[in-house]
């Protein structure tokens, strides 16, 4: 069975046009590097984009959406799984379990609420699923210095820090979650509690 990449991204197109760029280029690599596609089902944005660039290259795509957004007509009728859910929090966990890895690229406040719930759910080892971001243009460079601040302020661990995947090339990033390693549990669990209070 094909391993099966979740891509969180934008129900926009963005005002960039290398986020379409972007959205294609990994549609395409995808396709061509064996994986079948999951994603939250739209025909629209930078969603609609990659479903139908994977599509175009012959892999196969999954949608996952809720039943209240599907009534607006944004589900994507040409894709060979669309699955109808009840609500938001049906569709993230859909999306959790039925995919191997996960990518986040451009995207608003969806796709950074996914992002952080696969980053927190590794974190916490209930999946053990390698997380990566398409850097587009920069587009995460402003996250990526939250994240080193709260690893300097001990906030976020540095290891959880480097389980992240980031480049700016789908084929590098498709090739570095193939190779990334889970971070055991019992470390920081162990960290946090030797804390002491300054």
């Amino acid at each position: 069975m094909k391993s099966r990449i979740c891509v969180f991204c934008g129900s926009s197109l963005g005002s960039n046009p290398t986020y379409v760029t972007a959205a294609e280029a990994l549609g395409d690599a995808i396709a061509h590097n064996g994986y079948n596609l999951v994603y939250g089902g739209g025909n629209i944005g930078l969603m609609g984009v990659i479903a139908d660039k994977v599509l175009e290259e012959g892999g196969h795509v999954s949608g996952i959406m809720p039943e209240h957004l599907a009534a607006h007509e944004i589900a994507h009728r040409n894709i060979q799984d669309l699955q109808l859910v009840e609500d938001m929090m049906e569709r993230k966990k859909a999306l959790i379990a039925q995919s191997d890895m996960f990518i986040a690229m451009p995207g608003g406040f969806g796709t950074l609420d996914e992002l952080s719930e696969v980053i927190t759910w590794n974190q916490l080892r209930l999946i053990e699923k390698p997380v990566g971001l398409l850097n587009v243009n920069g587009f995460f460079d402003h996250l990526l210095a939250f994240i080193n601040r709260a690893v300097e302020d001990n906030l976020i661990r540095q290891e959880h820090q480097d389980s992240i995947v980031i480049e700016q090339d789908p084929n590098q990033l498709l090739s570095g979650l193939k190779n990334t390693q889970s971070v055991t549990m019992e470390k920081w669990i162990r960290d946090i509690k030797s804390e002491k209070r300054i």
